[in-house]
């Protein structure tokens, strides 16, 4: 009997019913609808900080600080999938999905700086964000950032989805290019 997929959605955008979420929604729901278990989160309406700085850091990779991205870093770590999803603000992903990866930080310095941290289990990534100009620099820039945190939970990046010039709230339903993509990689996550 195959395994069920473990797929979790990370919601980075303030806006509710907008243009990310509607293209996470359709990620998770092609995924859910082929047997996938899924899970979205909204980091919006968690309550945690960003990164601290802590001088009396733990070595095996879980941050000291207690608050909701607790939660999720669970999650995460018996993922078999981590979608994230982002507008671009400024160049990058937003500063709701800025503060969640940054919190990861622990993790990182276990696993590259004292090397203490376990194997992880292995994992895909998938990347959707959506900006309002057509800057491909700033795709970019995001990814760069979504690439170094894929890297430290150790989740292969496999796939994107960047849709350019959408910015009045839902305009992606004129898009339907945008949403097929959105669905198809949500079937490709449970193979």
């Amino acid at each position: 009997m195959e395994k069920v997929k473990k797929i979790i959605g990370i919601l980075g955008s303030p806006r509710r019913g907008g243009n990310t979420e509607i293209l996470l929604d359709a990620v998770l729901e092609a995924a859910q609808n082929k047997g996938a278990d899924v899970k979205k989160f909204i980091l919006n309406e968690l309550e945690f900080v960003p990164c601290q700085e802590c001088e009396n850091i733990r070595r095996d990779g879980i941050c000291i600080v207690e608050d909701d991205w607790q939660k999720i870093f669970a999650e995460v770590e018996n993922a078999d999938t981590v979608v994230l999803a982002s507008p671009i603000f400024f160049g990058s992903v937003s500063a709701q999905m800025k503060m969640f990866i940054d919190r990861f930080q622990c993790l990182w310095l276990a696993k590259y700086v004292f090397k203490t941290c376990k194997p992880q289990k292995k994992k895909i990534g998938a990347f959707i964000c959506v900006e309002a100009s057509e800057r491909k620099d700033f795709f970019e820039n995001a990814k760069s950032i979504v690439k170094n945190l894929f890297a430290t939970i150790g989740a292969e990046y496999k796939f994107e989805l960047f849709c350019p010039g959408i910015d009045a709230k839902a305009a992606i339903n004129k898009k339907p290019g945008c949403l097929k993509k959105a669905a198809e990689i949500g079937d490709m996550l449970t193979k």
